[in-house]
């Protein structure tokens, strides 16, 4: 019995210095606490003038940003995509056959009766929409009045996420280069046209043209490649029809 009563008298004493340690260590943890929001506040204090300058100019860029956006660039791409109808309707009367197709193409580009063409837009609204898309029919209708510099200065000036409207502007700079032969520029281009988002129409087209290029620049194993990619994938494709005859050209002139 002594002995049990010893024993639990010193794990009493234990647990009560457990005790005494556990709400020694608790105090300490409140008394850093209580120092460490002290300094917070000194800082806070300290620099409050600043943060507050601070917070004022992120608000003023907030909505500086917002009326530029809504005063600015808004009305300036709606005036922009005003201005490109008039071009336009010559463009699709010269892509429709009508006769004086150069007469018409440069009114598109140069504008008449106190309207803008695709000249003036993309100039006057670069940051546009429709001053993008200007140089694309600016590109389009130089590669057809045969100005290859000029076309390729603005399809290179044209940035689109559409895809086969990407592909076109691409293709045509290849075109361009290969009217000029430029060839190993028109491949390049070529190809990048042909590697954008696949689709069953610019896809094979461009391929087939990388192919034929190829040829011409004795890159005959190239050349079978682009071919046997429009069997692969494209065959019932206009370019898939008769591909087969070129694959063997290519596998001939190797």
């Amino acid at each position: 019995m002594a002995t049990y009563k010893k024993k639990y008298k010193a794990e009493s004493k234990k647990v009560e210095n457990q005790i005494d340690e556990s709400e020694f260590e608790t105090a300490g943890v409140l008394n850093t606490l209580d120092e460490t929001a002290s300094k917070s506040e000194q800082w806070i204090e300290k620099n409050s003038k600043p943060l507050f300058y601070s917070l004022v100019g992120i608000v003023v860029l907030f909505l500086a940003y917002f009326a530029y956006t809504n005063y600015v660039v808004a009305p300036n791409e709606t005036e922009a995509t005003n201005e490109l109808a008039f071009p336009r309707k010559y463009f699709n009367e010269a892509q429709n056959g009508a006769s004086g197709v150069d007469s018409l193409l440069t009114l598109g580009l140069e504008g008449a009766n106190g309207k803008y063409g695709f000249l003036d837009i993309a100039e006057s609204f670069s940051g546009t929409d429709a001053g993008n898309l200007a140089n694309y029919y600016a590109g389009i209708s130089y590669l057809k009045l045969k100005k290859y510099d000029k076309a390729i200065e603005y399809l290179s000036e044209f940035d689109s996420e559409n895809a086969v409207l990407g592909a076109v502007s691409n293709g045509a700079i290849g075109d361009a280069f290969a009217d000029i032969n430029q060839l190993e520029d028109a491949l390049e281009y070529y190809e990048k046209a042909a590697n954008g988002k696949s689709n069953d129409f610019t896809t094979p087209l461009f391929l087939h043209k990388a192919g034929i290029t190829a040829m011409e620049l004795k890159d005959f194993s190239k050349a079978e490649k682009l071919f046997t990619q429009i069997k692969e994938n494209y065959s019932k494709s206009d370019q898939g029809k008769d591909v087969e005859k070129y694959i063997a050209a290519a596998k001939f002139a190797q």
